[in-house]
């Protein structure tokens, strides 16, 4: 069997599905650490156990973007890029635009000066969720570089390659003397932007997750058969990491006394458990869902796959006008309102990008435009 001939793989689908459904958790947790008095476990479930939910988008592309490529042939750079920009550049662009007049109307900011405008664009901060559309577009412009590595990439290699990136997310994360440095520098200083907003481009913080998406996707039978001969192994290391992340997270709140908001800012996903968390997580998801069985959930699944492009890049819509409608209400955030705000964030999202999808079937260029299809 050749590459090309590989079957489909639900999997990936459902993958995708679980990161966007935790990428709302952790905006969510972020809009009820607006209570004083926020449920700290509630926060350590929307902001801590989601923590996996965006790097595990970077596993899941690369593991797309290798799955059916030939490495024994030519590579065809420009129609890679040409079909890439189509699904990611496109929407990037729309998606930017929209909540900028969006933004700009809904805070009486109105829309930003042209000069700014090219900075917004280029760093993707017209929305909270919009950078990671823009480091992907880093990744494809960088793809001849990802194949030549998959190809030769031995397993002492990925080692060392996973110990740069926990060696180098430590420091843009911890180092004191760096980060003193880039908030010392003036606020309209390109470099400034460059180094402040180094997670939306700098893609060596995220190269061992992407890497190691490719290079199990070029090995996917192996892959297949280490997957379904370790389940208990797989799940005791996803476990471990989980309660890995959840200790540092508790450690920085009742031993070193921080509040949970610092508490988050401190215990992410590119501390050094945080990658392995990551890993284990993407690793875990991928056998779960390619060996059990999921029976009537797969539907529920196969929907939050399907979607989950359309409602990653709406659901800031839909937060903004429920937290709206709590506010006017007269609600303050507690738990159970928490928990309602990411219900019906998930279900707005997906309905209006199931939506949106019929739309696109009779006036294509909707989809296109939003999702790039």
């Amino acid at each position: 069997m050749t590459v090309k001939d590989r079957k489909r793989l639900p999997a990936i689908e459902y993958m995708r599905g679980i990161s966007m459904l935790g990428v709302i958790g952790i905006h969510i947790g972020s809009q009820y650490l607006s209570n004083p008095a926020a449920n700290i476990h509630l926060v350590a479930l929307f902001e801590i156990v989601t923590r996996f939910a965006v790097p595990i988008f970077f596993f899941i592309s690369a593991f797309g973007l290798f799955y059916k490529l030939d490495l024994s042939t030519e590579f065809d750079y420009g129609q890679f890029l040409r079909r890439r920009f189509k699904t990611v550049l496109i929407p990037y662009l729309t998606w930017s635009l929209f909540y900028l007049a969006h933004d700009g109307w809904f805070y009486n900011v109105g829309f930003p000066a042209p000069e700014y405008l090219a900075r917004i664009l280029f760093f993707g901060i017209a929305k909270y969720q919009l950078y990671f559309l823009v480091i992907l577009i880093w990744f494809y412009l960088l793809m001849p570089l990802w194949i030549a590595l998959v190809r030769r990439i031995t397993p002492r290699g990925l080692t060392a390659l996973l110990i740069f990136q926990i060696a180098l997310d430590y420091f843009s994360s911890y180092n004191q003397t760096f980060n003193a440095y880039v908030y010392s520098l003036p606020t309209d200083d390109w470099w400034r932007w460059f180094l402040f907003f180094r997670l939306n481009w700098f893609v060596p913080l995220y190269i061992f997750v992407f890497i190691l998406g490719g290079w199990l996707a070029v090995r996917w039978e192996e892959f297949e058969r280490f997957m379904r001969s370790n389940v208990a192994p797989i799940s005791i290391g996803f476990v471990a990491t989980l309660l890995g992340m959840l200790a540092h997270y508790y450690y920085i709140i009742f031993i070193r006394g921080l509040p949970a908001e610092a508490a988050i800012n401190i215990a992410h996903q590119l501390s050094p458990i945080g990658i392995l968390y990551t890993i284990a997580a993407s690793i875990f998801f991928f056998m779960l869902f390619s060996t059990v069985d999921f029976g009537a959930i797969k539907k529920a699944l196969s929907l939050f796959g399907r979607h989950s492009y359309f409602a990653y890049l709406v659901h800031p819509l839909a937060i903004t006008y429920l937290v709206l409608g709590i506010q006017r209400a007269g609600l303050l955030l507690t738990a159970p309102v928490a928990i309602g705000l990411y219900l019906a964030t998930a279900a707005i999202s997906l309905t209006s990008a199931a939506a949106f999808a019929n739309i696109g079937k009779t006036i294509p260029i909707v989809n296109r435009l939003t999702i790039g299809k």
